[in-house]
């Protein structure tokens, strides 16, 4: 009999807040974590605004000694280490002994890459001849599964710790991956999300393959548009999302708070054919990740409330709402509340869907649908599949039952989870 899966803890460092409190707050403020990046116009990048977590040296030492510290270059592992660590607390979980690990206990905790500021400097050393003052921590700074030993570390986790990693789909990919492994028995509790490192050495690809947006330079709180006519492009990205997923059964026996259960979901590739490239995705395979993800999770397509959609402010925006609306089959006033939360702290890649699994089950567990920034010009494909009530771009209070949050990622792969209200038997 799979085990029933829920959420008891989340962590969360984002552009537009930094700690679950803070992003709380910005959420249903309609808070933009969007600014400009002074060194990205000393670059010469066309687009030179983004979305950074403001980080100070007080905070940074509250969860690394000053050991740790030293040398230490990697923003990617500082952001999912914060938000694992916290998520973790948040769960009411205590640290592992100085002795034994966890063994029931373990992570999944993805990246798109890792230390790309550290792995720069040390090919400068390296380049002049200074192998030997590169430090013992190099490796474990740029290697892809950094962030997850870290954690495992921190946390003296036992059970699996690994990293996964497909672009933009890494975050709801690990929760997925967690949820399985729980679900099927191989462990009492995961931590699961994802994490991206940030600056130019990150965001200067996307700067090159002119899919960012150049138009709002001046006014940063404004570039970042999905679903809008006007937008251009989506702005870069950065940050951490992280779930503490544990059984239902352990869960209560310790007295935990519940957030949410997670009760199905479902990950696919286009394969890259049809519609499907290594940048755009095949509609039929994001059509049937949806229904395959609802079918899991055992409900009516009817009975989502709210979609957290992947929705990045470029050409795919109105391709994306077509795709939902032909996989659920409910359109115009029928459809579901849909946002994007890239209105807010633009698209945070690697960390993308962890931080908006966060953000949806935020909404889910207080009852609320946070609104969409810049799309009052509302694009007229969108609208013409889609009610405009549906689209809020103020605060909603209201219940909301069911969440679907999907993300879609290059090499054309796809994940849809469903998040739903708990409810004591």
């Amino acid at each position: 009999m799979p085990r029933r899966v829920v959420i008891t803890g989340m962590g969360v460092v984002a552009p537009n807040g930094v700690g679950l409190p803070a992003f709380r707050t910005a959420l249903r403020l309609g808070k933009s974590g969007i600014r400009q990046q002074p060194i990205l116009e000393q670059l010469q990048f066309s687009c030179r605004i983004g979305g950074k977590p403001e980080l100070d040296d007080v905070l940074m030492a509250s969860y690394l000694t000053p050991l740790e510290l030293r040398n230490f270059d990697s923003s990617g592992i500082l952001y999912g280490l914060m938000a694992a660590v916290d998520a973790w607390k948040d769960a009411g979980l205590p640290m592992a002994g100085e002795e034994n690990p966890d063994w029931d206990s373990g992570a999944i905790f993805g990246c798109g890459s890792s230390g790309v500021d550290k792995f720069r400097s040390s090919i400068y050393k390296i380049d002049a001849l200074q192998t030997r003052s590169l430090g013992s921590t190099v490796v474990a700074q740029t290697m892809s599964s950094g962030i997850s030993a870290y954690i495992g570390g921190k946390l003296g986790l036992g059970n699996q710790v690994s990293t996964n990693s497909s672009a933009c789909t890494t975050g709801t990919e690990s929760i997925l991956m967690a949820y399985e492994r729980i679900r099927s028995g191989k462990a009492i509790r995961m931590v699961a999300g994802s994490t991206s490192d940030s600056g130019p050495y990150i965001w200067a690809g996307f700067d090159a393959m002119r899919v960012c947006t150049f138009k709002h330079n001046d006014e940063p709180e404004r570039g970042s548009r999905p679903m809008s006519a006007s937008a251009s492009g989506f702005v870069p990205g950065s940050g951490a999302g992280a779930l503490v997923l544990e059984t239902l059964e352990s869960a209560v026996a310790r007295g935990a708070k519940i957030y949410a259960e997670v009760v199905g979901g479902h990950i696919n590739s286009g394969g890259q054919r049809g519609s499907g490239t290594m940048t755009a995705p095949n509609s039929e395979a994001v059509q049937r990740c949806i229904r395959e993800a609802v079918l899991d999770a055992g409900i009516s397509a009817d009975a989502i409330d709210l979609i957290s959609g992947h929705l990045t402010a470029t050409t795919k925006d109105v391709t994306e709402l077509e795709n939902w609306v032909t996989a659920l089959g409910r359109s115009g006033k029928k459809f579901p509340y849909i946002n994007s939360l890239k209105s807010m702290v633009g698209h945070c890649l690697s960390a993308a869907g962890s931080i908006e699994c966060v953000a949806a089950v935020l909404q889910l567990h207080e009852g609320f649908i946070a609104p969409n920034l810049n799309c009052e010009d509302l694009h007229p494909g969108i609208a013409a599949l889609v009610d405009p009530e549906m689209i809020p771009r103020q605060l909603i209070s209201r219940p909301v039952r069911v969440v679907a949050k999907a993300s879609f990622g290059f090499g054309d792969v796809n994940a849809c989870i469903i998040f739903k209200n708990h409810q004591p038997v």
